[in-house]
């Protein structure tokens, strides 16, 4: 057990001068218990509300009622820290969060509320005493998750908690117990409740654990899967032999670890996950062989479609949609520079890097394993070396714009869009061409002939 933070000591020496208990609870005592470090402090007093805020007043913190009909408000003292008094729940008609809440006389009452035994203990702050009524120490040394007493109960209460469940086992490396893991199949029309903001967080989560697999194989195993990204689901038991081992679900999943493994972004692993997830719809027998002819593009549609549901916001989804729409790229020796250049400009220089990597996640979850060392060196080289030449790759790269359009007479809007698409193209083929007076002489040809 770390020592207790000196201000953790300070607050609890106030509330004792009132005859208040005050305890440190839920995931800071788990991971103390596990030697790690405490990144939030929850506390639980026996001191209601109103008497929380007298007291931190008086010794000069600020009190903000974040939650406080739930008991809580979030105390700002030399550090910020919420704190919830002692409470029972009942009754949870939206499957999330209790319609009821009464203030409890123990801490025991109140550790008899939370979901998991882990998360089921606390550590009183006057003198460091442990409170683990539901053994939740000892499941924490054997790597178990369980539930506080009936497991159909508890995730009958929140429909968060199943899905909690899956990402502590794939954060942490635990095991789910028998009942409890049992018990999330029959909670799945709870689970249905649950705010899209919130299933997406939790597969934040499962995406920056160190094997994100471990999660979405539990979240396949008992329906949460299907239930929320049934897209993936359905790419369970389509097969791709020749260059792949694996069916599409687990060729993703296994993209992916690589992906956690090397700690790339999480734009990166949404992508990794989500790469492949159009190949049920477009497969076709071909010669006996399986085809999969434009995946990319339905993955990237499709892709688009899953983070609007989870409430991804725009930018990441237009960066890891542009990633799976282009991840199907092939060099070969014989690319022209030109070549090189449409190459540079489709993909754009600042997403250069993540669409090679990638690549090297979809490599992986071919076979399992890793990418050859020289794989796309050759064509990194070539791309590194066209930059280093300062040639145009984007319309704002171009020696003229729309003003200068405009003086030829050619209007703004769709047509004059086109033809800087065309000088584009043109300077794409040869950067030569790429000053004012001959885009110009070409802008104003295009104009003519249209």
């Amino acid at each position: 057990m770390k020592t207790i933070d000196p201000v953790l000591k300070e607050i609890a020496s106030i509330f004792d001068s009132y005859g208040k208990e005050l305890y440190l609870v839920g995931g800071a005592v788990r991971d103390m218990l596990r030697g790690k470090k405490i990144h939030d402090w929850d506390l639980a007093t026996s001191a209601t509300p109103e008497e929380v805020t007298g007291m931190m007043r008086s010794a000069g913190g600020k009190v903000i009622p974040t939650g406080i009909k739930h008991g809580t408000v979030t105390v700002i003292y030399k550090a910020q820290m919420e704190i919830t008094t002692f409470r029972t729940e009942a009754d949870y008609t939206d499957g999330r969060r209790p319609d009821k809440v009464h203030y409890a006389a123990t801490i025991k009452e109140d550790l008899s509320r939370r979901d998991f035994t882990m998360n089921a203990i606390a550590l009183r702050l006057t003198d460091g005493e442990i409170a683990d009524p539901f053994g939740g120490a000892k499941d924490i040394k054997a790597g178990i998750i369980r539930c506080v007493g009936n497991a159909d109960e508890r995730f009958g209460e929140d429909g968060l908690r199943p899905l909690r469940a899956v990402r502590f086992a794939s954060q942490l490396g635990f095991k789910i117990e028998k009942n409890t893991l049992n018990a999330i199949n029959g909670a799945l029309g709870v689970c249905a409740k649950v705010s899209w903001e919130r299933v997406r967080d939790e597969i934040d989560k499962i995406l920056n654990s160190p094997v994100p697999s471990l999660g979405f194989l539990l979240m396949e195993k008992t329906g949460l899967l299907k239930l929320f990204l049934n897209e993936l689901a359905l790419c369970r038991g389509i097969e791709q032999k020749g260059f792949h081992n694996f069916d599409v679900l687990d060729h993703s999943l296994y993209a992916c670890d690589y992906a956690a493994a090397k700690g790339y972004s999480k734009e990166l692993r949404l992508a990794s996950l989500f790469h492949d997830v159009g190949k049920p719809k477009v497969r076709e027998m071909d010669n006996g062989v399986w085809s999969f002819h434009r995946h990319e593009e339905v993955s990237s549609s499709m892709c688009r479609e899953i983070m609007n549901r989870l409430r991804y916001s725009n930018a990441e989804i237009d960066k890891v949609c542009h990633l799976i729409k282009e991840h199907m790229f092939f060099y070969t020796e014989d690319w022209t520079d030109a070549a090189v250049r449409r190459f540079i400009a489709r993909i754009g220089e600042e997403h250069l890097k993540d669409i090679y990597l990638l690549r090297f996640c979809d490599v992986y979850g071919f076979s399992g394993k890793p990418p050859d060392s020289r794989f796309l060196m050759d064509l990194i080289s070539r791309v590194e070396k066209t930059l280093a030449q300062g040639r145009a790759f984007t319309l704002k790269d171009l020696a003229a714009g729309g003003d200068d359009l405009k003086t030829l007479g050619i209007p703004a809007g769709k047509i004059m869009g086109n033809i800087l698409k065309e000088l584009l193209e043109t300077v794409l083929d040869d950067p030569q061409q790429n000053t004012r007076e001959k885009l110009l002489e070409i802008a104003m040809k295009i104009y003519n002939e249209r």
